[in-house]
């Protein structure tokens, strides 16, 4: 099993940036594929990026799609998201998801095939 835990967001004017880090604990986190996913107000639950485990290959959600960079450091046991010219539109709680890939370079945009979740941490970016 595997604990983690998110933290880095705040409120931000619109235009700024933020980053949001995820720690995990427990098995080892390189065997993980990793995933930011974002859930707003009266809204479902959203892709917004993944990082295979070798941390080589990355995927995003459109809209975030040059202004979001994900990351990992597994020396450090720890994945980042790295949020600019932020958006109203980006307000939502955002949740990091560890999927146990078989493959190094597997990684998936499905919530489903997530087995692990951290509690959420609030981005709320101001007009």
């Amino acid at each position: 099993q595997v604990q983690l835990v998110e933290s880095g967001g705040e409120l931000v004017q619109g235009g700024g940036s933020l980053r949001l880090s995820c720690s995990a604990s427990g098995r080892s986190f390189s065997r993980y594929a990793m995933g930011w996913f974002r859930q707003a107000p009266g809204k479902e639950r959203e892709f917004v990026a993944a990082i295979s485990r070798s941390g080589r290959s990355t995927s995003y959600a459109d809209s975030v799609k040059g202004r979001f960079i994900i990351s990992r450091d597994n020396a450090k046991n720890t994945v980042y998201l790295q949020m600019n010219s932020l958006k109203p539109e980006d307000t939502a709680v955002y949740y990091c998801a560890a999927d146990p890939a078989l493959s190094a370079s597997y990684y998936s945009a499905a919530s489903y095939e997530y087995d692990y979740w951290g509690q959420g941490t609030q981005v709320t970016v101001s007009s």
